[in-house]
């Protein structure tokens, strides 16, 4: 009986279910949601290329994937980016704003974007910080397989 006067009190003040589940879901920055309703840059390049560096990088802990492609010119700024990511939005954002943030930058200043830049930007909270991680690792794995892949075509 004390069960359902609680259950009673919690329908009568605060709503219908779908009030009391939006009262209780977490919510997310608008930052977030933006870059994981409108993700920017999805998509795969030809890996064989070797101007383009890929970063495949994933957390074990929590099943996000994440591969990260760089296309570079001769000077090696970066041209393109692009990313596809199995994960929750918040790894989903945080890919897709790391593929806007190093579009158009050379690949040091690109390798300088941490996961505290990406974090900070999309306000995620401390139990999402693995997918900001993750997006820095992605970042400097595509530029160490891009820088890789060019040292081996100008030696070979």
């Amino acid at each position: 009986p004390r069960f359902m006067i609680m259950m009673n009190f919690l329908q009568r003040s605060v709503g219908p279910p779908i009030v009391r589940r939006a009262l209780f879901a977490r919510t997310y920055h608008a930052n977030v949601v933006d870059h994981y309703k409108n993700p920017r840059n999805v998509g795969s390049m030809d890996k064989s290329d070797p101007n383009v560096g890929t970063g495949l990088v994933g957390a074990p802990a929590c099943g996000d994937v994440m591969k990260l492609q760089i296309k570079v010119d001769d000077d090696l700024n970066v041209v393109d980016a692009c990313f596809k990511t199995f994960g929750c939005g918040s790894a989903i954002a945080s890919s897709s704003l790391a593929t806007e943030w190093i579009k158009n930058k050379n690949l040091s200043a690109a390798g300088e974007i941490t996961n505290k830049d990406i974090a900070k930007h999309l306000n995620l909270p401390p139990v999402k910080l693995h997918c900001s991680m993750l997006a820095e690792d992605a970042i400097k794995a595509a530029i160490a397989d891009v820088k890789q892949k060019r040292s081996a075509a100008q030696t070979g």
